[in-house]
Formats: C-alpha cells, structure tokens, sequence
C-alpha cells in the first residue's frame, strides 16, 4: 500500500490531495513543523533531503511532488488526471507541471519571505517585482477561459499549482489578478481538496 509521509503546510498537500481525487487506499504519516517552521528530523530517516512530501510504495521512495503526482496517477490513477500520450496537450501540460516549481516559484517564494522579513533589499525587490507580475499574468492567461490549466478537466498541473498560489495569496500578491484568485477559489473549492485539508491540515497557517 502507498504510504504518504505528509508535513503540516507543505507541499505534500498536493500528493494527499490527488491520492483523495481517485479514492485509492494509502497510509498517512504525519509530522508537524517546529517552532521555527522548519520540518522535524524524523523525515530525514525516510529521505535524505529531510522534506515533505515523501511517498514509499514497497521498495521505491520519492520525494519531490511532480514525480510523485506523474507516479501515482499513471501506476494507479490510469492517468485520468494527465492528457494522452500520444499528443502535444501532454507536452504542454508537462511544461506547466514543471513550471510551477521552476520559473514561477523563485519570484513568488522571495517576495513572500521578503514579506514575513520586513521587506527585500532593494536590488531583489526590482527583481521580483516585474517577475511577480509577469508569472501571474502567465497564469492567468493560461487559465482562460478555464475552468483550468488544460480546460474542463482538472490535471495535475493544477493540483501542483494551488499550493504556490496560495503562498501568493497570503503575500497578498492575487489582489491584482482576480482570474487568478477565481481559478486557486475554483481548486479550492473540489471535494477531494477539501477532504485532503480536512485529513492533512490547511495549505497556510492561520494569519496573525
């Protein structure tokens, strides 16, 4: 049985999220981040990096929520949440699957620690100012007409997207985007999402 090592307002929000979308039996471990937010040692015995999520199924361990998601939905989803191979949705929906903790994670993950800080040096406030807008605004006109990523149906570009859109939110940088607001709204409003913040914890800490 699939086994989900899940940490408190982490990423891995995402990998209990999917795993409640197709209804399959999994094991949940969970742990709590420590005064400083920082994850416990206690992940570092089930993967060297020390991070959430961790998936253990039998003898293979992984972490890094991509690969995880891409796993589970083609091992025991029968890929309902990733297009057909045989065409170039399944090309661009890589490319967002990818993008969410490449290119668009750097200039949102800075300003929100940027934020809880007392601000940014200027040199990185220029910088992340424009590239802020510039990811949100990609978003944004990737979703169109929506109601996601990829169109009527949710893919795992989506499920991996909520969670650095809800880091936005809570630096307030979505004021701006209200498309953008609506479509993390529309993620947040599934079931099964539900569900998986009902069992794992909310995506943020309560504001303060």
């Amino acid at each position: 049985m699939l086994t989900l090592h899940h940490l408190n307002y982490s990423r891995s929000i995402r990998v209990l999220w999917l795993l409640e979308e197709l209804g399959i039996e999994y094991d949940l471990v969970k742990y709590e981040r420590d005064e400083n937010f920082r994850a416990p040692p206690e992940l570092k015995a089930i993967h060297p990096l020390g991070k959430a999520p961790v998936l253990v199924d039998d003898d293979l361990t992984l972490a890094e929520s991509a690969p995880i998601l891409s796993y589970i939905d083609e091992r025991y989803g029968d890929r309902r949440f990733s297009p057909p191979v045989d065409g170039d949705a399944a090309a661009i929906h890589d490319e967002w699957l990818q993008y969410v903790e490449s290119s668009a994670s750097l200039p949102i993950m800075m300003t929100s620690l940027g934020k809880r800080m007392g601000g940014l040096p200027d040199g990185l406030a220029k910088f992340t100012g424009p590239e802020v807008t510039k990811t949100l605004g990609y978003i944004g006109a990737g979703v169109g007409d929506g109601p996601y990523l990829m169109g009527e149906q949710l893919m795992l570009a989506d499920i991996q997207m909520c969670y650095m859109l809800a880091i936005a939110e809570s630096a307030g940088l979505l004021k701006e985007h209200p498309d953008v607001a609506a479509y993390l709204d529309r993620l947040r409003a599934r079931p099964a999402f539900i569900a998986a913040t009902e069992i794992g914890g909310p995506l943020m800490p309560a504001r303060r």
